[in-house]
């Protein structure tokens, strides 16, 4: 989870790889995803941080959409392949919200077969990108813009939301109604994909949370609690560092999944800090992101055919 002892192990990752501030750590960020972007717009291939699908597939027809919920109009992305109907699949971002990063991430996936839908959800407080490309959660002042969005929303917002995505999703002629809809979710993402399963179960069949945050807590309306109404097979991709502060979670997930009778692949990924799977993050881990890439779309691939 994203918090004050996120951003000191992340420090310490930063000073023990030669980044020894946030503020350079920041400026090598912003170089590295502008040097991303770039390849990606003079469609040189993306070599490792996304990988060539998306270079190589079949045409993609993206566009920026207003998806209108019980609480307003929520600036979203949505890609999909050019021809053919395809699985839904709904993307939460992380704590730093839509922008460039899971633009891409969401391109990927579709050019993987999928018609996705890459949402904003501060879309209450302000539109999309909330923060500037390369933005850093090290950064004091990044912190300060986008936590008071994130604890702006609360479990009846993410459920009131998910309908509305879904409910968008299906309206969509790239969408084929008689397959499966899958959720990805990232940092606070996570336990939305599990929100979102549960109060969707007859449209959800696959779920999967990445350095997912608060996926199991105290409190009656912790998101495991929800496993017995869904109906969804999920994969939960978990920090090393995150497991280090609460190795229960793991147990947690697969005793809660096996008692309800749903598939759940539940790992740590070793040498994994929290955020390794998004492609603008410091930590990006690349050999541990693929890994979760790969395992991602076998999961995808069976439960949403």
């Amino acid at each position: 989870m994203c918090d004050e002892q996120t951003v000191r192990e992340t420090e310490q990752f930063l000073q023990q790889n030669g980044a020894t501030n946030s503020g350079h750590a920041a400026q090598l960020s912003r170089r590295r995803f502008a040097g991303l972007t770039g390849a990606v717009t003079a469609a040189a291939g993306v070599s490792g941080l996304i990988a060539p699908e998306i270079a190589s597939a079949a045409p993609l027809v993206e566009s920026d959409v207003m998806v209108t919920t019980p609480d307003g109009s929520a600036d979203s992305y949505f890609v999909h392949p050019a021809n053919g109907k395809h699985p839904a699949v709904l993307v939460w971002p992380d704590v730093l919200g839509l922008r460039p990063a899971y633009r891409l991430m969401g391109k990927r996936l579709a050019a993987a077969g999928y018609a996705v839908l890459v949402v904003n959800p501060y879309y209450r407080q302000a539109r999309s990108p909330v923060v500037q490309p390369g933005a850093s959660f090290q950064d004091p002042a990044v912190r300060e813009r986008v936590l008071p969005f994130a604890r702006a929303l609360t479990p009846t917002t993410n459920v009131t939301d998910a309908k509305a995505f879904i409910a968008f999703l299906d309206a969509q002629d790239s969408v084929d109604l008689d397959r499966k809809v899958g959720t990805t979710g990232y940092c606070m993402g996570g336990s939305m994909t599990m929100r979102t399963a549960a109060a969707l179960p007859d449209r959800v069949g696959a779920g999967a949370s990445f350095h997912g945050g608060r996926l199991v807590t105290d409190s009656p309306d912790s998101p495991h609690h929800l496993v017995d109404s869904m109906q969804a097979r999920f994969l939960f991709a978990i920090a090393e560092n995150d497991h280090e502060r609460d190795p229960t979670v793991e147990g947690v997930l697969k005793k809660t999944f096996d008692a309800a009778g749903l598939q759940a692949e539940v790992e740590v990924y070793e040498g994994a800090l929290h955020g390794w799977c998004t492609i603008d993050s410091q930590v990006y881990n690349e050999p541990q992101a693929e890994k979760a890439w790969e395992r991602l779309t076998a999961i995808f691939g069976e439960a949403l055919a």
